[in-house]
């Protein structure tokens, strides 16, 4: 009961801060420019996106988050994020008449992360058992910043084809602009965030108070000094030492932390097949499914085979009952680590009693112990996933 007015409370929330957020960003796009000068804008900057989504999407394979959360995040850092900080933003600079390098270096980072990494610390309190560690809050960061780039990216090429600060503007000015923040740094506000996931994922897995609690914090500050870093290049000096923290600082950086979410990807394999194994140990399912539940190709292979053999029915069966199974090892994971939520063992009894109830109707590509063969013995999935 408790969770079930917690995720209401969660989805009123965002849903009336989007709505307010769409509206004053749509109000801020519309005086923005000419609506010829806003569709190059929109255009151009929604290049980025698919391509940015679509490797969040292959670091969330493992353990796929709800699709209408990953939307929400996107929208929070299109709406929300964006329209908070510039209002910010507007009342730094009328209040306390902000220079533009200091706004730019340092006010702007401050209020950008914070209002990007809400998002994140809502799922914390209101959605905790969707973060199962640091990878599922590099995936939600990542989201909130594709959406924050988005509309901000929107903004500053429409500016660019309409012409400032003494720019003639057009479409050589648009495109030279996209293909600085479209090309060269379209990982920027996903990678600046990526800090406030990293730190609570680690605070949602461990059993340490101090990380808890100074997780979040530190990840927050990370990623204000690597965004101040970023921007201050840019202003200071007229831009001068920019291509040098780029090269120097921001591509390490950046590598550093896609070859930690690879690895963190990667180790997802293990923690899961250690959960599952345990699963099956305590009767919640035959060990003869685990290495089809654990491993991606495996799982591919066996909704092919489940297809092949029972039709699109036969498919879903098996899909809902790997991502059951799924959520029960992950849940599993967090209990063996003495970090599960409050409501651990009846989230696990119902993933159990769904999958019980699935499966006398799964068809898998080969006999399971304990289970009557319907089927003939097919292909192992390492030749089929080739």
């Amino acid at each position: 009961m408790q969770r079930r007015r917690s995720s209401a409370a969660f989805t009123v929330v965002v849903s009336v801060v989007l709505v307010v957020g769409a509206l004053v960003m749509g109000l801020v796009l519309f005086l923005s420019g000419a609506p010829g000068a806003l569709a190059v804008g929109l255009v151009l900057a929604a290049l980025p996106v698919a391509p940015l989504i679509g490797v969040y999407m292959w670091l969330d394979r493992y353990e796929p988050e709800p699709r209408s959360l990953l939307l929400l995040a996107l929208g929070w850092g299109a709406f929300v994020a964006t329209s908070v900080a510039l209002l910010l933003q507007l009342a730094d600079t009328a209040v306390l008449g902000t220079g533009e390098g200091f706004a730019s270096a340092v006010v702007a980072p401050v209020t950008e992360e914070a209002t990007k990494g809400l998002f994140i610390l809502l799922l914390l309190f209101f959605r905790r058992h969707e973060l199962d560690g640091v990878l599922d809050g590099l995936v939600y960061a990542g989201m909130v910043g594709i959406g924050f780039a988005f509309t901000e990216n929107i903004l500053y090429l429409t500016s660019a084809y309409a012409g400032e600060d003494g720019m003639p503007g057009g479409f050589s000015d648009a495109v030279g602009l996209f293909v600085v923040r479209g090309i060269f740094s379209p990982f920027a506000h996903p990678f600046f965030t990526s800090f406030i996931g990293i730190g609570v994922g680690l605070a949602v897995t461990s059993r340490s108070w101090a990380v808890r609690v100074l997780g979040p914090l530190v990840g927050y500050l990370l990623a204000v000094a690597a965004h101040g870093a970023w921007n201050g290049s840019l202003v200071l000096d007229d831009g001068a030492n920019a291509f040098a923290t780029y090269l120097f600082l921001m591509v390490p950086a950046f590598l550093l932390l896609s070859g930690f979410a690879i690895w963190s990807r990667r180790r997802e394999r293990a923690v899961l097949t250690r959960a599952l194994d345990d699963c099956a140990r305590r009767g919640f399912l035959d060990p003869a499914e685990v290495p089809w539940l654990a491993r991606i190709s495996a799982r591919r292979f066996a909704r092919r085979y489940a297809e092949r053999a029972g039709g699109q029915q036969g498919r879903r069966v098996m899909a809902t009952y790997q991502n059951e199974a799924v959520e029960l090892g992950f849940l599993h994971h967090r209990y063996l680590r003495g970090v599960a939520p409050a409501d651990f063992a009846a989230r696990g009894q119902s993933h159990v009693e769904v999958m019980r109830a699935l499966r006398p109707g799964l068809l898998w590509p080969q006999p399971t112990a304990g289970a009557q063969p319907r089927l003939p013995v097919v292909e192992q999935p390492s030749r089929g996933a080739r």
